[in-house]
């Protein structure tokens, strides 16, 4: 469990957080060129030791003596996150680790042997006084914290952050409701559920488009590194954080309600990094955060008992009768009723694909993929059912 809270440092307490953050900036910037340049000259890799073993000659350098300055353990633990980036780039669950910006979020982690915890008070290393904290959740005594790792954090609008790493037991998990049910994701409304309800889009970026278009404007007219660019800076980074925090709370409302409203909860495997290729949906999918919706719904699932199942991205949900199985050969996006041929029946389009994906996924867990309909006695399987021309085009394809 983690707790996120805002710090208030004063000024002799972020000048050292200010250096902190620079040092594990130029640690982590200075091992990833080291490692591409070897890679890409002796094509060997580099291990965890080496790197540790590089900071410590850096260390005792006329050049960069000043690293000494700051805790050794951010140093560590930023080698011990690249590593863990490389080998997650590697086994293709992640992409090739990018360099750092000063201009980004900026964070340093300590672990138990640079921090102290005395009456509620945080004292990071090389401080002489507690960090000032707002403790934002009163059934908790601050008191009774046992971090493991604190996290301190400074966002691009200035704001500084401290998460504290906590061991806790499992919560028990919700009771059960027996009930299922399959959601479908899209632009129009956010998710639509085999039940029938909608969950509307907030558009959240939509609204602060004119806002952002402004102060970036004003940004790109300040003379590069003037005072006027910072403050215009800063305003940009506002707005970013009003939308951020506006969808988090959204994303969470949405996925906690669908965990404490079924036992199983089915969605489909939309291929998000290739649908925002499409240039005129880019931007309104980034805003929906459907990846970040899929993630807190594992997470929440697994913390409360729950089971969450995947449907295959290629089964056609959306062209599929959920009554008699027909398959529809082709159905345009603008298209959101239409009648079966086969059986008569008319579906809400995005209904229509809920209670498909919801066929599928417990088809999928309960006997290996076939799905049968309520009304018929033909069987489909939940994976591709049609040719489609090239796998590019596929992932540019929006579903829904």
């Amino acid at each position: 469990m983690a707790y996120k809270c805002r710090a208030y440092p004063d000024p002799e307490q972020a000048a050292m957080l200010a250096r902190t953050f620079g040092c594990v900036r130029l640690v982590w910037n200075k091992t990833l060129a080291a490692r591409h340049a070897r890679y890409h000259t002796t094509g060997e890799s580099t291990s965890y030791r080496e790197t540790d073993a590089s900071l410590t000659h850096w260390k005792k350098t006329e050049e960069l003596a000043f690293l000494s300055e700051v805790s050794s353990v951010p140093l560590q633990q930023t080698l011990r996150h690249q590593h863990t980036a490389f080998s997650n780039f590697f086994n293709k669950r992640a992409r090739y680790p990018r360099y750092k910006s000063r201009d980004g979020r900026q964070s340093a982690h300590y672990t138990r042997s640079a921090f102290r915890m005395r009456s509620g008070q945080l004292w990071l290393a090389k401080t002489n006084r507690p960090l000032e904290l707002v403790w934002s959740w009163p059934d908790i005594e601050q008191t009774t914290l046992d971090p493991t790792m604190v996290i301190v954090s400074r966002e691009p609008d200035g704001r500084y952050f401290v998460t504290f790493a906590v061991d806790t037991d499992a919560p028990d998990p919700l009771p059960d409701i027996g009930h299922a049910v399959g959601v479908d994701l899209g632009l129009k409304d956010f998710a639509v559920t085999s039940d029938g309800e909608r969950i509307a889009n907030p558009r959240l970026l939509e609204r602060k488009a004119r806002n952002l278009a402004r102060y970036q404007r004003r940004m790109a007219h300040c003379q590069r590194g003037s005072n006027n660019q910072r403050k215009a800076k800063g305003k940009v980074a506002r707005a970013h954080r009003k939308v951020r925090n506006a969808r988090q709370d959204f994303l969470h409302r949405a996925s906690t309600r669908l965990v404490r409203a079924a036992d199983t909860i089915v969605v489909e495997d939309l291929n998000v990094a290739g649908m925002v290729r499409n240039r005129c949906l880019a931007r309104a999918i980034s805003d929906v955060g459907w990846a970040e919706f899929r993630r807190q719904l594992e997470y929440k699932c697994q913390r409360y008992g729950r089971t969450l199942i995947v449907a295959d991205r290629w089964y056609p949900s959306s062209k599929t009768c959920s009554s008699c199985g027909h398959l529809l050969s082709e159905l345009s996006l603008s298209t959101r009723t239409w009648t079966c041929p086969a059986c008569r029946t008319r579906h809400d389009r995005d209904v229509n694909a809920a209670k498909n994906i919801l066929a599928a996924g417990l088809a999928a867990s309960a006997c290996g993929g076939d799905v049968r309909h309520s009304e018929s006695s033909r069987v489909l399987s939940p994976v591709k059912q049609e040719m489609v021309p090239t796998a590019d085009f596929r992932a540019a394809q929006p579903r829904g």
